[in-house]
Parts: C-alpha cells; sequence; structure tokens
C-alpha cells in the first residue's frame, strides 16, 4: 500500500513537476517548502504540504513522526545548508536519498564579457570594477549581502512579487527605482528589453540552469555588451547511500518504482 512516506524537499518548478506526475500515478507524499512563496508554487498539489525552514532536529523528529522511508532533494541549487541538512538526517536515519541535480550548461558559456567566480564577495569585487548600475538576478535570500559589498553602486534588485520579498527590500533601504518585482522565468526578448529599461551597466546571475532561464539571461547581455558575473553553483556533499540524478524522468522512476500505486 502506498502510505504517503516519501518526504519531497523544494519549492521549485522541478519539485512542482515531479508531483504533478506523482499525483497522476498516484503516488502519495510529502513536499516540504521553506516560504509562502513555495506553497504557492505548490497550490493545487495533492500531496500535504510543509512551510517552515527545519534545522536537522527538527526535520529528524518530522521524519520519526510520519514514517518517512525515502527522502527526495528537489531543492533550489544554490540551497546548500538544506541540502547538507538532509544529508546528515538521511545519514542520522539510515533511510534512502534521491537528489535531483539541474543540468549545468556553465562549462559551455565562454566570453571575454562572462565573469565566472564562486562567492558573493568575488562576485561583488568584480562589479565594483565594471560599472555604476548593477542588477542581481539572484533572489532576495543573499541581497543584504551583495548591498553590504557594492558600496556606491546603484544596486537593482529583481526579486519575487511577494509582500514578504518586497518588505525584505525595503528594509535594506531600497527604493521603488531599485525593486522590479518579476517572477521568472523570462525569455532572452523580454530580459534584453528589460536590461535596456534598467539602463544596467552589469548583470550578477546565478548558474539556474534551463528551469531557471540561464541561458535566456546570458544571451542578452553578450548581445548588448554588458558584462554578466555568473556565481557558480556550490559544490554538494555526496555519500554511498545517495542517488544522484539529472534526469527529472528518472527521478519519478526511481521513485515510483519504491511505492506502490493506491
Amino acid at each position: 500500500m502506498n502510505d504517503g512516506r516519501l518526504l519531497i524537499f523544494g519549492g521549485t518548478s522541478d519539485a512542482r513537476l515531479l508531483c504533478e506526475r506523482l499525483d497522476a500515478q498516484g503516488v502519495r507524499y510529502r513536499l516540504s517548502v521553506a516560504t509562502a512563496a513555495g506553497r504557492q508554487q505548490a497550490a493545487g498539489l495533492q500531496g500535504e504540504i510543509r512551510e517552515g525552514r527545519m534545522d536537522a532536529q527538527a526535520m529528524a523528529e518530522y521524519c520519526r513522526r510520519h514514517g518517512i522511508r525515502l527522502l527526495a532533494d528537489l531543492s533550489h541549487p544554490y540551497a546548500a545548508v538544506l541540502s547538507d541538512t538532509i544529508l546528515q538526517v538521511q545519514r542520522e536515519l539510515g533511510i534512502p536519498l534521491v537528489r535531483y541535480n539541474r543540468p549545468s550548461d556553465i562549462d559551455a558559456v565562454d566570453n571575454p564579457l562572462i565573469y565566472k567566480t564562486d562567492s558573493i564577495d568575488s562576485a561583488c569585487e568584480i562589479a565594483m570594477t565594471l560599472g555604476q548600475r548593477i542588477l542581481l538576478t539572484t533572489g532576495s535570500k543573499q541581497l543584504a549581502d551583495y548591498i553590504a559589498r557594492l558600496p556606491g553602486k546603484t544596486v537593482l534588485a529583481r526579486v519575487l512579487p511577494t509582500q514578504e520579498v518586497l518588505a525584505q527590500c525595503e528594509s535594506y533601504g531600497m527604493t521603488i527605482d531599485q525593486i522590479f518585482a518579476l517572477k521568472g522565468p523570462f525569455s532572452a526578448e523580454f530580459n534584453e528589453a528589460f536590461y535596456r529599461y534598467c539602463g544596467t551597466d552589469v548583470v550578477i546571475t546565478k548558474e539556474s540552469g534551463t528551469q531557471g532561464g540561464f541561458s535566456e539571461k546570458i544571451a542578452p547581455c553578450l548581445a548588448l555588451g554588458i558584462p554578466c558575473i555568473v556565481v557558480v553553483r556550490p559544490q554538494t556533499r555526496v555519500s554511498g547511500d545517495v542517488t544522484e540524478l539529472q534526469d527529472l524522468c528518472g527521478v519519478e522512476q526511481y521513485l515510483t518504482s519504491r511505492f506502490s500505486v493506491c
């Protein structure tokens, strides 16, 4: 009997697509999302949704309470802390973990206008030398870190259009001329028009993969001659008990093979 003892992590489009496929096959699951935006992303799914961040202790307790037998990490590629916490709990409880890694095309990006770096500090050091108006398409989670490291610059931020995120931007002293509340991903044509509208001198973005519209953010920079700084993905820890897959269909097959349909 399929008893819903599968716990999926992720408020991403990848997680939603997987859950929709599991719904179609009658596979029960629980979905853990960190924020209200993640819950909105999960609207209409049949699984039980848990909102809020969990440390390792809370996560382990949740798994024990609900008899979780399998973990699936479909969190954002940059959610390194969450992925490490999931791995810690997986080791503590001794249950299987499958992790979805979005395919990366960063190695195919090679152009003098593209600056690849592995940290916010380095990204900001580079940006400080390239222009005045700096557009962040990196989300709101680390926005304060960028602002603190870009003194004297005009920081523009494209963020999710939620009350929480907008309040966060305002708390950092950002004005309505600096905040662009939009939900992507966007086409290359939209981004090119948007970059022109913003009058941006530099774009800072993340290696978000196809689902995050990475190439569509890069191409307009090259077309317009705008430097683009890419903060590459953090390396995630691996374990012998972790199955890592880069194909969402493979993740679906892995999960459905372990849970019978009601």
